[in-house]
């Protein structure tokens, strides 16, 4: 069985005991989270496709971990001009593990 949930404007396809990463929730490590956008719902081999979610469906998880993603850099420079930039930013993630499926 796995679903398609969808949180933080991005998808996700999960199954039970994924641990996926996803941008910041609110919570500390040890807390459950229930995501109740879900998109699409196979089970047994039958998928079950929301317009726009699947109504009575939700997937539940537990925050494993909050963490930030490697530094990404954003390098402006402008030829000739002796000008140029270096800005770096990392972004809030949360580890989640999906712990059941429900529909």
């Amino acid at each position: 069985m796995f679903a398609v949930i969808k949180t933080g404007g991005k998808q996700y396809s999960v199954a039970a005991g994924d641990v996926i990463t996803v941008m910041a929730l609110d919570g500390a490590p040890g807390d459950s989270v229930t995501f109740d956008e879900v998109l699409l719902l196979s089970k047994d081999g039958a998928a079950t496709v929301g317009a726009p979610i699947v109504a009575g469906a939700k997937v539940s998880g537990e925050i494993a971990e909050q963490t930030r993603s490697p530094k990404t850099l954003a390098f402006k420079k402008r030829r000739r001009q002796n000008s140029k930039r270096k800005r770096g930013h990392r972004q809030d993630l949360t580890l989640v593990k999906i712990t059941a499926i429900e529909g």
